[in-house]
C-alpha cells in the first residue's frame, strides 16, 4: 500500500503579498508624516515627482466623486478577488512562480490599498510621472504590485497557453 502525499501548494508566495502590504504601508507613512499635500517635489526633473493625493475612486480615480459607497465596494471587490487568488493558489503547486508571483502582487497590492481604503477613507497616493505636459495619474506601491502582477497574469498566461497548445 502506498500512501500518497499531497504536492506542496503555492501558499508560501503569501509571503510576498505580506512583503508588498509592509512595504506599501511603510511608503505611505513615510509619505503623510513627510511630503505636503498637493504640492510637486521633483525626484528627476521633467519625469518624476513626489506628489501627495488622495484617490476616493478605482483606477485613475474611477467614481471618486460617487458619494461614498465606492469605498465599501472597491474594498469588497478587492476581498472577494484576493480570496479566489488565494484559493487559486491552493490548487498550484508551489514551484509554478509565473502563476504565484503575480497572484501574490495582485494580493498584496489590493490588500494595501484597502488598508489604506478602511484607515483613512481613501488610497494615499505618491507617485506622479510625466512628460512635458502629460501627467499620468498618481499612484502608489500597492497599484504598481497589482499592475505587474496583473500583466504578469496575462504574459504568462498567454504564452503558457501557446505552450501547451503546442504540446498537443
Amino acid at each position: 500500500m502506498t500512501t500518497s502525499h499531497p504536492k506542496p501548494n503555492a501558499l508560501i508566495w503569501l509571503l510576498a503579498s505580506v512583503a508588498i502590504i509592509v512595504l506599501d504601508q511603510l511608503t505611505k507613512l513615510w509619505v503623510l508624516t513627510n511630503l505636503p499635500e498637493y504640492t510637486a517635489i521633483p525626484v528627476i526633473d521633467g519625469f518624476w515627482n513626489w506628489y501627495r493625493t488622495y484617490n476616493t475612486g478605482a483606477a485613475f480615480s474611477f467614481l471618486s466623486d460617487a458619494g461614498g459607497w465606492q469605498q465599501y465596494f472597491f474594498a469588497t471587490l478587492a476581498v472577494v478577488i484576493c480570496g479566489l487568488l488565494t484559493f487559486w493558489l491552493t490548487r498550484t503547486p508551489r514551484r509554478d512562480w509565473r502563476t504565484a508571483l503575480p497572484f501574490a502582487l495582485v494580493i498584496g497590492g489590493a490588500v494595501g490599498n484597502v488598508i489604506d481604503r478602511l484607515q483613512h477613507g481613501h488610497v494615499v497616493d505618491f507617485v506622479q510621472w510625466y512628460w512635458r505636459d502629460h501627467y499620468w495619474p498618481a499612484f502608489n506601491l500597492a497599484d504598481s504590485a497589482i499592475v505587474v502582477g496583473a500583466v504578469g497574469i496575462a504574459l504568462f498566461g498567454l504564452f503558457d497557453g501557446k505552450r501547451a497548445g503546442k504540446a498537443r
